[in-house]
Parts: C-alpha cells; sequence; structure tokens
C-alpha cells in the first residue's frame, strides 16, 4: 500500500501529475479541483495516494487532503462507480460541495458529472448519506482544511444555507455560495443571504 507521495512536482497536466521521488517518476491520476490547486511546477507536494490494481493495469490516484481520499474510498465502494467515476465527481464538486450535495439529496449536481447519471447519482447520496455527517463537512481550499463548527458562530451560515435551500437553489450551489461570502462584512444570516445571492445570480 502506497499511503502518499511526497517528491518534486514534475509535470502536471489536465489529468494527471508527474512526482520525482528519489530519481522515480510517479504519474498520478487527479481530480481537476485538486490538480487546479497544486502549486507550480518544481515545488515539493505530498500527495495521499489510492492504488487501483486491476488484472491489466495498475494506477494511483492522488489527492491533496485525507479527507478527499477518504472519500474517494467511500465513493468508489459504491457498487457501479470505479476509480474512473469517482474522480469525475471529484473533478465536478469539491470535497466538501460533495458532501454537501450528499446530504441535501443533490442529485443532479452529482449527476452533472461526466459518465454519472442521475440514477447513479441518486444511489451514491443513499449508500453515503448515513455514513456522513454535518459535523464533519468542511470549508476549506484542497490544501487549507478548516473543520467547520457547527454550534456558535456558524449557526448562522448553516440558517443561510437552509434559507437559501427554501428559496429554491440546491443545496451545493446553496454552500457553494455561502462559503464565498467574506465572513468579515457579515453579523446575520440575512446579511449572509444577501451577498450569497450575488453568487447564485
Amino acid at each position: 500500500m502506497i499511503a502518499f507521495i511526497r517528491g518534486e512536482l514534475i509535470t502536471i497536466t489536465a489529468e494527471h501529475v508527474i512526482v520525482d521521488v528519489g530519481g522515480v517518476g510517479y504519474g498520478i491520476f487527479m481530480p481537476a479541483t485538486a490538480i487546479g490547486a497544486l502549486p507550480e511546477i518544481g515545488s515539493e507536494v505530498k500527495i495521499y495516494t489510492y492504488l487501483s490494481v486491476k488484472e491489466d493495469s495498475m494506477k494511483l490516484f492522488g489527492f491533496l487532503s485525507q479527507e478527499s481520499l477518504r472519500l474517494f474510498k467511500m465513493i468508489i465502494n459504491v457498487s457501479g462507480i470505479g476509480p474512473k467515476g469517482g474522480l469525475s465527481i471529484l473533478s465536478t464538486l469539491h470535497t466538501d460541495e460533495l458532501q454537501m450535495a450528499i446530504l441535501s439529496g443533490d442529485a443532479k449536481s452529482i449527476a452533472a458529472s461526466p459518465g454519472i447519471g442521475k440514477k447513479t447519482a441518486e444511489k451514491l447520496i443513499l449508500e453515503l448519506r448515513d455514513k456522513l455527517k454535518p459535523e464533519d463537512l468542511i470549508y476549506s481550499d484542497e490544501d487549507n482544511i478548516t473543520k467547520v463548527q457547527i454550534a456558535g458562530d456558524d449557526d448562522i451560515k448553516n440558517d443561510a444555507i437552509a434559507a437559501l435551500v427554501a428559496l429554491g437553489y440546491s443545496g451545493t450551489d446553496s454552500f457553494r455560495a455561502v462559503k464565498n461570502v467574506n465572513m468579515a462584512n457579515v453579523a446575520t444570516a440575512q446579511d449572509i443571504i444577501k451577498q450569497a445571492l450575488k453568487y447564485l445570480a
């Protein structure tokens, strides 16, 4: 088992990267959301990995956080979704957005992933919803993870998300919009909603 790879980032493409570890180049397939968060070529990177072994191939799949890797493993354990499908989903939705989509039953956002139909998205939600908890949700970029505290000041974020969903927006879009709000300029859920609506317009 290869838990992670640490080395010099040599190559970045739309689908994979190559990392030099002691003179050995490891090709690692990564979701687009993670590739977009990588540092420049020549930088040292640490990538958490999953090794997929089939009769005719071995592929490394990589992620910038253990949380993303954990969610990827959960996705590919759903029957009918393999590593390619898992990568497609996490290329379309960031880890936190996918968790919100699952928790809110937002099959439409998940089905927007190439190769993932509505029935597969609904099956994913059905099988994973009970395995996720709201307190596990993260507001983050891949390389800067902060757990959301459900109590305290973040109650107004949750209230704002609930209000936007009530207005007809999807849970995923509502979550994404609230995450983009500059909290330095807000004091109430209503303030958050006003700013979030600008992202949803």
